[in-house]
């Protein structure tokens, strides 16, 4: 908590600073993070209702008997199938790892699904491959996914 409040402080006074500096430089930046915000607030929205509806669904039991610790290797490379197929920004992302080890997920079950959901790209292949080549972006999967 007090981290949080201290965090706050700088970044208000650093928008302050910056305010005095730039007033115009300073209100467009504003704008474009207002814009941001709102257009990522839709799909936070949709990712937390999604998680919400399927931890109601999905019980403790059913989590940990498929990623729990004692899952073991098959639930290491569940998560890291589901990680590699999934597509979502890391701000959902890392609380999702979080619920999921509250719910009775194993460690690193929740490892190897969040790693390869940041590092491998199945989804995003072919705009990857469109801007790199096929063989770097396969390359690239690959060794994300080690």
């Amino acid at each position: 908590m007090i981290f949080n409040g201290l965090l706050y402080l700088i970044v208000g006074g650093l928008l302050f600073l910056s305010f005095l500096k730039d007033k115009k430089k300073t209100k467009i930046a504003l704008k474009k993070a207002y814009k941001s915000l709102l257009k990522n607030l839709s799909m936070m929205m949709t990712m937390m209702a999604f998680m919400g509806i399927m931890l109601t669904i999905i019980d403790a039991d059913l989590i940990s008997k498929i990623v729990g610790s004692e899952s073991g290797l098959y639930g290491i490379l569940l998560g890291l199938g589901l990680g590699s197929i999934s597509f979502m920004p890391s701000f959902i992302a890392f609380p999702l790892g979080a619920s999921l080890l509250d719910h009775g997920a194993g460690i690193q079950q929740v490892a190897g699904f969040i790693s390869c959901l940041m590092g491998v790209g199945v989804i995003s292949y072919g705009v990857e491959s469109q801007y790199f080549g096929k063989k770097a972006a396969f390359l690239r999967n690959i060794l994300a996914l080690l």
